[in-house]
C-alpha cells in the first residue's frame, strides 16, 4: 500500500450509535476511506447523523448500504446479527470483510454461523471503549485510542483478512489482541461485563431504599457512588443483549463474586479487621497495577468521553 492510498474504497457502518458514529469520525480524520456509508433503522437517528455529517451517505435501505463495500461493520444490538446478515448477504462480494464490536463472541458467531460457512467473511472484533452516552451526537474520533481492540478469526479467515481489521484497528489508535471467542467473553465477563450488572443492581437497591429514607440515599450520594454507578445509565437494550448473549461466563462469575463477597459479609459479622485489611491491602496493588500499566478500564469501558 502506498503512502496515499487509502485503506478501503468503501466502508459501510450499520447503526450509528456511539460505537459506528465514532468509527465513521475516526475513518474520516485518519482518511481510511474514499467513502463512509452508514445505515439505521431509525429515521430518527439516520436524520441526527446527517446532520452532523458522520458518514459521507445515509441510506434508508441496508442492501444500498453495503453494497460494493470493502468493509461492513456492525454496530447494533447483539441480536440483531442473525437478521442483519440475512439482509446484507445478497449484496456482499466475495471480497466484502464483515466485522463487528460486539461485545461477547460465542454466541453472535453461533448465531450466524449458516452465513458465514457460506457466503460471508465475518472478522468478529470488539473495541474495549465506550462511555455511558448513546446515540450519534455521542461519538468522536479519539474514543478508540489508547484501547485496546480484540479480535476473535473463525476458522475458516484468512491471514490476510485478519491482517487488514488488526491494521485498520491500529490505525484508529487502538492496540490489538487476538484472542478466541471463549477467552475473550470470559475476560469481558469478570472486566466489563459483571461491572456493569453490578453498578445496575446498586442503582435498584438504592432507588428501593430511597422510598424509605426519603430521596437521602440519592440526595447525599458520596462521588464514589455517582462514579461507580455511572454506567448504569448505559443503553439497557446493549446490555440486555450482552448478559443473555454471555451467559455463561457472566453466571461463572456472578457464582464467584458472590462467594467473595460472602468472605467479606463473614469477616463483617465477626469483625476480622485483619481479613478486611488483608484484602483491601491486596486490591489496592491490584489497581495500582492496572493504573500503571496503563489499563484503567474506568475511562475506557466505564464512560468518561475524551472529547476534544
Amino acid at each position: 500500500m502506498t503512502k496515499n492510498k487509502r485503506l478501503f474504497k468503501k466502508v459501510s457502518i450499520i447503526g450509528l450509535g456511539l460505537i459506528g458514529s465514532s468509527i465513521a469520525l475516526a475513518i474520516k480524520r485518519k482518511n481510511l476511506a474514499q467513502v463512509i456509508s452508514g445505515y439505521s433503522r431509525s429515521l430518527k437517528t439516520r436524520n441526527a447523523a446527517k446532520k452532523l455529517k458522520i458518514t459521507d451517505k445515509i441510506e434508508n435501505n441496508i442492501g444500498n448500504c453495503v453494497k460494493d463495500s470493502d468493509l461492513v461493520i456492525i454496530c447494533t444490538h447483539l441480536n440483531s446479527y442473525k437478521s442483519i446478515f440475512k439482509k446484507i448477504s445478497p449484496y456482499l462480494s466475495g471480497k466484502t470483510i464483515v466485522s463487528d464490536v460486539g461485545s461477547a463472541k460465542e454466541s453472535a458467531i453461533a448465531s450466524v454461523e449458516k452465513f458465514t460457512q457460506n457466503k460471508i467473511n465475518f472478522v468478529p472484533a470488539h473495541p474495549i471503549a465506550g462511555t455511558e452516552k448513546s446515540g450519534p451526537s455521542a461519538g468522536f474520533a479519539e474514543l478508540f485510542e489508547n484501547r485496546w481492540c480484540i479480535i476473535t478469526p473463525l476458522k475458516n479467515n484468512t491471514s490476510k483478512d485478519i491482517n487488514i481489521i488488526k491494521i485498520f484497528w491500529k490505525k484508529l489508535g487502538s492496540k490489538v489482541e487476538i484472542m478466541t471467542p471463549s477467552r475473550h467473553d470470559r475476560v469481558m465477563a469478570i472486566t466489563s461485563h459483571l461491572p456493569h450488572l453490578i453498578a445496575y443492581n446498586i442503582v435498584s437497591t438504592a432507588a428501593d431504599l430511597e422510598n424509605i429514607t426519603r430521596s437521602d440515599v440519592i440526595k447525599y450520594s458520596a462521588s464514589g457512588f455517582r462514579d461507580f454507578t455511572r454506567i448504569a445509565s448505559s443503553d439497557p437494550t446493549m446490555w440486555r443483549d450482552v448478559f443473555l448473549s454471555n451467559k455463561d461466563a457472566v453466571l461463572e462469575m456472578i457464582s464467584r463474586f458472590s462467594e467473595d463477597l460472602s468472605v467479606l459479609q463473614k469477616a463483617i459479622r465477626w469483625d476480622d479487621g485483619e481479613s478486611l485489611y488483608k484484602l483491601f491491602s491486596k486490591t489496592k496493588k491490584v489497581r495500582e497495577k492496572i493504573i500503571k500499566a496503563g489499563q484503567d478500564t474506568t475511562d475506557a469501558d466505564f464512560g468518561r468521553s475524551k472529547r476534544k
